[in-house]
């Protein structure tokens, strides 16, 4: 096998664990074994803490990954909504089609530590509040409504139900019912 082979072999490695890290941590909470995370991903626990050579290193990973992909979906929603309410339904619409893939401090993830992660939040709070800005300016939101209502809704409507068969249209109704008591002019 050549380098570029390891190379590459490296990286599916870990990505399938930061796969299996997710999936393990929204089934069994933060401790969970990470012996455990290894077999799921397929791979021996060596290669695990190649990759992550503390606990610490994977969570500090999944959530800085999961605020890279919450800044990505918001950019996109800033983009491509043609109004501040249409705006934020995109994003929290893209949490809610996403929940299973994110490892966040308001959904069951470890709080954030490392200053890379903390731009990324800060910036997602940026952006969310440029949009609740000109929805504001516009008359069409109502004032105090701040980018922490808009990520806390997010986060919590994202929770996975597993009681629930059909969760993902309870969470959209919840959505629509949320944009209607923030929206000025429903």
């Amino acid at each position: 096998m050549n380098d570029r082979d390891l190379r590459s072999d490296a990286l599916r490695n870990q990505q399938e664990l930061l796969r299996a890290a997710t999936s393990a941590v929204h089934r069994e909470g933060l401790r969970v074994p990470l012996a455990t995370i290894a077999a799921d991903a397929g791979v021996g626990i060596g290669t695990l803490y190649r990759h992550f050579p503390t606990r610490e290193d994977l969570l500090s990973e999944l959530t800085h990954r999961s605020f890279a992909q919450a800044l990505a979906d918001v950019k996109a929603a800033e983009r491509m909504g043609k109004t501040p309410v249409e705006r934020l339904r995109l994003f929290i619409d893209a949490v809610i089609s996403q929940r299973d893939e994110l490892v966040l401090p308001l959904h069951g993830g470890p709080p954030v530590e490392d200053p890379a992660t903390e731009a990324l939040r800060d910036e997602i709070y940026r952006v969310v509040q440029r949009i609740l800005d000109q929805g504001i300016d516009e008359g069409d939101l109502c004032e105090d409504t701040t980018p922490h209502d808009i990520i806390a809704f997010g986060a919590l409507v994202a929770q996975p139900r597993p009681i629930d068969p059909d969760w993902d249209t309870t969470c959209r109704h919840l959505l629509t019912t949320f944009l209607r008591g923030i929206h000025r002019n429903p």
